[in-house]
């Protein structure tokens, strides 16, 4: 059951999912529950400690929208496509080479990662005029289309295993691609852009709220950051599809089945909280939607199990469920912790093999994800699960953008 912090002190009341949580990341959430403009909030049992509104919170706000409860990577995304691609490939030695090489070829980590021939979608003939930091970017974007970034960002193969029939796909193992990133560095510029507009128009807001500073949507920042925002949920979801579109081709593989669903980023959806149904702009910062019978996706780690999921619209959750694991420690902490001899027995043992990743993405910096799913039951129910087996990071030595 959730955990009930009722109003005080000119705080909405809140709900929380998950009993760990660190006391920094309730705080931060008891904050953005003192903003005028909020309404409603829930706490994942992913949540640690974000910019502003921590990872794995969801804010409900009234006509406004706040730049960074949406996210430094806004629409970061994830995405399976099952592919008809025997499991055998995953057991053989020349199976994998084959698959490693289809994601080395087709994919491109890094922070200021691109493709010298540039790939095309038609994502990039949309208005990039909305707002002056998408015109300006358009170029940067095009370069980057179809690449992965650094930080939790990923590409991996493994063994999907559905329990029930889902989006015409029947029960069984299948090999599947999974990928998370997001809107590389341009979403990054509308963000920082636009945050400093926001906190530039709320000067008089306490420090500790600064991070939380809002735009009215029927400003013309505020307009503007929306529609920005929508485009780089075009611009992500483009770059998930040249990623599966282009692996599926090296690997001259057809496509069974397609799942995806992203975070960072705000709904304009309708909710009853406490006053009858109303037009609310839901932030979801690291967490799933989950409205009633909404399809998603949970990864865990490069170790851990990630999972399909059918929302349940749990009470108090604003339709929402975490985005992860969730982490428990800082990268700087992670590098000072593990060596890779140790990290690499772990995942020999587990059937996991890592082509390229950091000391800060190992499966020790994040929650048990069988813990967080178990705190989260009466938001999702589990559909099928997916174990990693060849994963694709950004190198050692890159810094995070997620």
């Amino acid at each position: 059951m959730p955990l009930e912090h009722p109003s005080s002190s000119g705080r909405i009341a809140w709900k929380q999912w998950g009993t760990d949580l660190e006391s920094e990341s309730i705080k931060q959430m008891h904050n953005a529950c003192s903003l005028p403009v909020a309404a409603a909030a829930a706490l994942m049992p992913d949540a640690h400690v974000g910019y502003g509104l921590p990872i794995g919170g969801v804010l409900a706000t009234r006509n406004a929208v706040i730049p960074y409860a949406v996210g430094v990577d806004i629409a970061c995304r994830v995405k399976l496509s099952v592919l008809d691609v025997g499991l055998q490939e995953l057991e053989t030695e020349q199976g994998r080479k084959r698959l490693t090489r289809a994601i080395e070829e087709e994919t491109n980590f890094g922070v200021g990662g691109e493709f010298k021939r540039r790939r095309e979608h038609d994502v990039m003939d949309r208005d990039w005029t909305v707002s002056p930091v998408t015109r300006r970017l358009k170029d940067k974007a095009a370069a980057q289309l179809g690449t992965s970034g650094s930080g939790n960002h990923f590409v991996e193969f493994g063994v999907f295993t559905l329990e029930a029939q889902a989006e015409g796909l029947a029960p069984g193992t299948y090999l599947a691609l999974l990928s998370h990133s997001g809107s590389r560095g341009t979403g990054a510029g509308v963000c920082d852009h636009y945050s400093k507009v926001a906190m530039g128009a709320r000067p008089d807001l306490p420090k500790e709220l600064s991070r939380l500073a809002w735009l009215d949507l029927d400003s013309q920042e505020g307009r503007e950051y929306w529609d920005a925002m929508n485009l780089m949920g075009h611009y992500a979801s483009a770059n998930h599809a040249l990623i599966h579109k282009h692996v599926a081709k090296n690997l001259k593989a057809g496509v069974l089945a397609i799942f995806e669903n992203h975070h960072n980023f705000a709904w304009l959806e309708t909710h009853d909280v406490g006053n009858g149904p109303e037009e609310l702009i839901v932030h979801r910062k690291g967490a799933t939607p989950a409205g009633p019978g909404v399809l998603g996706f949970i990864p865990g780690s490069m170790a851990a199990p990630g999972f399909l999921v059918r929302g349940k619209g749990g009470a108090g959750s604003l339709d929402s469920s975490s985005h992860g694991a969730g982490r428990v420690m800082s990268r700087t902490k992670a590098k000072q912790s593990f060596v890779w001899g140790n990290v690499k027995k772990e995942l020999r043992e587990k059937g996991v093999e890592v082509i390229s990743a950091g000391l800060d993405e190992v499966p020790g910096v994040y929650k048990d994800i069988h813990a967080v799913m178990a705190a989260q039951a009466d938001l999702v129910e589990t559909i099928a699960r997916f174990d990693p087996k060849l994963v694709k990071m950004a190198p050692e030595g890159e810094r995070a953008e997620d």
